[in-house]
């Protein structure tokens, strides 16, 4: 594509004359092959306390939140965010048994220039390294993609989350770079490193993420066959 050159002979971007601000998240309910994501409502609260108390601890390690107690202090943390205005929540389900594995959100939600990010993701064991886990991001980006048509999806994490900058790159966001001292949380400064994915990239990363999705890629103990990895060469 050919530079644009203003009248001034100054280099500028791309003409976005027809854009339109984006709608903001809501109610939703996608269904996959193995995966089920649809609003994180209250009645999935027992289920996931139960899920959440057997799972390790260090899972909280890198979230805003310390593991509750108890069952009166998990619920009164996922009432607080359903009731979010600014960070919307999802629930992660096994689509055989409907059971509630995991959660997270759409958060730093710019319609106006059509930027979101996915946060607070809270993964039970149950569900990490799971087809399961791949899926539910993979109809999470087909929502932000290809119903809201958002132009870039960011994910942002602490610089020393392993686990989580692994799998942004895994899923195919870009690393753009490390905003040190960008915040203090539990008592302890923060780097947090950027990611992004735009919508024109996506139908590429959609293309790889199904084809590792595909039932023929698993055993019949339903382990991979071929990592995703792979599948972009």
């Amino acid at each position: 594509m050919n530079q644009r050159i203003n009248k001034y002979n100054q280099p500028i971007g791309e003409a976005m004359s027809n854009w339109q601000k984006r709608p903001f998240p809501g109610d939703m309910y996608y269904v996959g092959k193995y995966t089920i994501i649809t609003r994180l409502s209250r009645e999935h609260s027992k289920a996931l306390y139960e899920c959440f108390t057997h799972s390790h601890p260090s899972n909280w390690t890198y979230l805003p939140e310390e593991p509750p107690q108890n069952y009166e202090a998990f619920e009164q943390m996922l009432l607080n965010k359903i009731a979010s205005k600014t960070e919307i929540f999802y629930v992660v389900l096994k689509k055989e048994t409907n059971q509630p594995l995991g959660i997270f959100s759409l958060m730093r939600i710019d319609q106006e220039n059509g930027v979101i990010e996915v946060g607070h993701v809270n993964f039970s064991d149950a569900l990490r390294k799971t087809r399961i886990s791949t899926e539910a991001h993979y109809l999470l980006a087909v929502y932000v993609f290809e119903e809201l048509q958002y132009r870039r999806y960011e994910w942002k994490c602490d610089s020393l989350n392993a686990p989580s900058n692994q799998t942004a790159k895994r899923l195919g966001f870009q690393y753009e770079g490390t905003f040190r001292n960008n915040k203090i949380y539990k008592q302890r400064s923060r780097n947090t490193n950027w990611f992004s994915m735009l919508i024109e990239e996506w139908p590429l990363h959609k293309q790889v993420i199904a084809k590792w999705l595909a039932e023929e890629n698993f055993d019949n103990k339903g382990v991979q066959i071929r990592r995703l990895e792979t599948f972009k060469h």
